[in-house]
């Protein structure tokens, strides 16, 4: 209770990801049309189902992940959250002005896998590609891990390895193209680098100071 009490008007502030998701939906068509960034490359990469899984694990992925730092490491926490909501505002500025598309294969089969990938692409629609907000997001985690207080070996490798197989899951799911996957990723490592190093955390002073003084007002009562 005492971690949950310290921490839980901080981790407040991850309500503006679904905040800014309304963006997402805004923009989430091809009215004002629609280019496709295919590649060579991208004609050689199968459609794979059972990539549908670290691709909806996504959700619950980021999540903790921003709880983690926010219990054992807030400075990388409010950097990492910092250059996520930019990344995702710059991502909305693309998609308004360079809208792309991905073809999506027909699915032939019935399985469970096959119902997931059809749920997914029925509250997806194929828009809002380039770049990718999933690899961005991903690509975040790992370089905030990397550069946590709370780095070691193994923590990386788990990490890496989880949000590696859901920037892959982009590609093999088809939501996802390769230049979608570079983009975010450029685009992350931009973010956290110009976050990291002009002490991000300072923007956040003000819900510092007033989560101390709720905090020391709800302890006195």
């Amino acid at each position: 209770m005492r971690i949950i009490k310290e921490n839980i008007l901080a981790l407040c502030l991850l309500l503006s990801i679904p905040l800014l998701n309304i963006i997402y939906q805004v923009l989430n068509h091809g009215e004002r049309g629609a280019r496709q960034l295919i590649t060579a490359v991208d004609h050689q990469i199968p459609f794979v189902e059972i990539f549908i899984v670290p691709y909806v694990l996504w959700y619950a992925f980021i999540f903790l992940m921003f709880v983690y730092f926010c219990i054992y490491d807030r400075a990388i926490y409010y950097r990492t959250l910092l250059s996520f909501c930019v990344g995702m505002l710059a991502c909305y500025i693309v998609y308004f002005f360079f809208q792309t598309t991905v073809p999506r294969p027909e699915l032939a089969s019935e399985g469970m896998l096959t119902q997931i990938v059809q749920y997914v692409y029925g509250a997806d629609q194929p828009f809002n590609c380039f770049p990718s907000i999933h690899v961005l997001s991903s690509y975040l985690m790992i370089l905030g891990i990397r550069h946590s207080k709370m780095w070691t070996i193994k923590k990386d490798i788990f990490v890496s390895t989880i949000a590696y197989s859901i920037i892959l899951s982009t590609l093999f799911v088809k939501q996802h193209v390769v230049l979608d996957v570079v983009a975010g990723i450029l685009l992350g490592s931009l973010l956290f680098k110009l976050f990291y190093y002009l002490e991000a955390e300072t923007v956040f002073t003000f819900f510092k100071r007033m989560f101390k003084t709720k905090l020391q007002s709800s302890e006195k009562s």
